[in-house]
């Protein structure tokens, strides 16, 4: 049996987020998308800290669960995991590097006392995903000093401003961003605009297992990606999963070419580039002679010291690549994801046949059809591989695509 996690989510507190981004509405989002746990996300905030006192009730495996009266109200029943993400800005080696990181601690005890030390370095009042003015190697000296099994997974390792690996502001390896402590990082979050075939170009990375997390900054948008564990997932299982394999399973992934950073490119002109067309042009945009913005292919490339893929047979797990059903509903129905006709029969659909993620994967296709003819071939074509790509960049979503448009007139 697979059970499936989203580590990496936000609350109403973060910038740019949905504000009925409660954690009832995470349990009843989660609860259709067919996860079985989910990170808290911006614990460090003070008033989403006292929500989770309030509403929350901590297990000896290090999960949590919403109050007996609330999950009856709802009707969902979801674990929890505490976990925030933590935005570093500061100068290195005569660069400016900003460097994202999803923090988890086991407990409510070790989360106070991360969160005051916090408070003592920077302002974690205005943003549910804070931003401090620390170097990543001391940020995570804080997180292993605020108590036993707290850890770091550096977040969406490759985009271009805000990631360990990024082009624009981070690091070449792991270990210069992390220095000495380096060996107490285990796992890497691969982001929407990368999957692990890509990171397994990286020989340097092949200690390190990958996990997927949506990022979600609503509640719609849960396990748009995924990590999956083949043992039910509680705290402490996690980290044993990640260190040692046991009971990892692999990642849900967008098709990388979906995420907004994919290939290089610059938005203002609608410029799109391939690594080598961008080679071509030495990095500058052909319409308006600023620097293109170098997306994740691109820099995967520069670092790649393999000329083909090598799945690395300590660390690597499964890959299972899928589209949303919501963008599949809306592709069929050609109106956007968001529109009433869509939320209607994505209701529908999850009613009549149980969580997202099980019918994108597991709901037999003749079982779809007899509902949708449209839809059993779209997730047909999906469980196939057979998809249509359109990359995105420079902060543009991609597109992928099921059907050609004249199949749909």
């Amino acid at each position: 049996m697979y059970y499936y996690t989203d580590l990496h989510i936000h609350s109403k507190y973060s910038r740019a987020t949905s504000k009925n981004l409660n954690l009832e509405e995470l349990a009843i989002w989660a609860n259709k998308k067919g996860l079985n746990l989910i990170g808290t996300g911006d614990f460090t905030h003070p008033a989403w800290f006292e929500e989770i006192k309030e509403k929350l009730i901590q297990a000896d495996d290090g999960t949590f669960k919403l109050k007996p009266e609330i999950e009856k109200q709802i009707g969902a029943n979801i674990k929890f995991i505490l976990t925030v993400e933590i935005s570093t800005i500061y100068k290195k080696w005569d660069k400016t590097r900003k460097v994202h990181h999803v923090v988890f601690v086991p407990n409510i005890k070790s989360a106070d006392i991360f969160r005051k030390k916090l408070d003592t370095i920077g302002n974690i009042k205005s943003d549910g995903r804070p931003i401090l003015g620390l170097d990543s190697r001391n940020l995570l000296e804080t997180v292993l000093e605020s108590g036993e099994n707290s850890f770091i997974i550096p977040a969406h390792i490759w985009t271009p401003w805000f990631s360990v690996l990024g082009s624009k502001s981070g690091f070449d390896s792991i270990e210069d961003c992390y220095e000495d402590l380096s060996e107490h990082i285990f796992a890497l979050e691969t982001g929407l605009s990368s999957d692990p075939e890509m990171n397994w170009q990286v020989s340097k990375l092949d200690r390190f297992r990958l996990v997927s997390n949506s990022d979600a900054h609503s509640a719609s948008k849960l396990a748009r990606e995924a990590t999956v564990f083949d043992i039910e997932p509680n705290y402490y299982s996690i980290i044993e999963a990640l260190k040692t394999g046991k009971g990892y399973t692999g990642t849900v992934e967008f098709f990388p070419e979906e995420g907004k950073y994919h290939e290089d490119g610059h938005r203002k002109c609608n410029i799109c580039l391939t690594p080598e067309e961008t080679k071509k042009y030495n990095g500058i945009c052909p319409v308006c002679g600023k620097p293109l913005t170098i997306g994740v292919l691109s820099r995967v490339n520069e670092l790649s010291d393999r000329k083909e893929i090598i799945k690395p047979p300590k660390t690597a797990g499964k890959v299972f690549s899928l589209v949303p059903l919501q963008e599949i509903i809306s592709e069929i129905k050609g109106i956007g994801p968001a529109s009433k006709s869509v939320t209607i029969e994505y209701e529908k659909l999850i009613n009549t046949f149980g969580a997202e993620l099980e019918i994108l994967q597991n709901i037999p296709i003749e079982e779809i059809s007899k509902h949708s003819a449209l839809l059993g071939e779209a997730i047909s074509r999906l469980r196939q591989g057979k998809v249509i790509k359109k990359a995105g960049f420079d902060g543009e979503y991609g597109e992928i695509k099921l059907f050609n448009k004249n199949e749909l007139i």
